[in-house]
């Protein structure tokens, strides 16, 4: 087997719920990248179980500080959506005041345009 091969089969050897193949302990046993490897997963291991009965108490105002930085966050955020949105709403104001001058002065220029061949016949 190659290191490789064998360093996926590592966490399983460590939890020991289930067996480790005959060939990966043999390799685990001649090779000592693998051995390390394994060293180094076990230690993290036992970190990981000591930090299960570990608790840390946190910082005073911590709770708070969290707090009035998220109220902050949203309301930073619903200012920029409030803001966006008016933009949008200005933008479409003064496209349909455009869409209307447009349409008023083909009407106008249609309108002329009767006129001056009515008056010409």
């Amino acid at each position: 087997m190659r290191c490789d091969e064998v360093a996926l089969l590592l966490p399983e050897a460590v939890d020991g719920n289930q067996p480790v193949p005959l060939l990966v302990q043999r390799h685990i046993e001649s090779c000592l990248r693998c051995q390390a490897e394994l060293a180094r997963y076990r230690r993290m291991l036992r970190s990981l179980q000591l930090l299960r009965t570990q608790f840390l108490e946190p910082a005073p105002g911590l709770l708070t500080a969290t707090l009035a930085a998220i109220e902050e966050a949203g309301e930073r955020r619903a200012i920029r959506s409030l803001l966006s949105s008016r933009r949008l709403a200005y933008a479409g104001a003064i496209g349909g005041a455009l869409a209307a001058a447009g349409a008023t002065a083909t009407a106008l220029l249609v309108h002329r345009a009767r006129r001056r061949g009515a008056l010409a016949h």
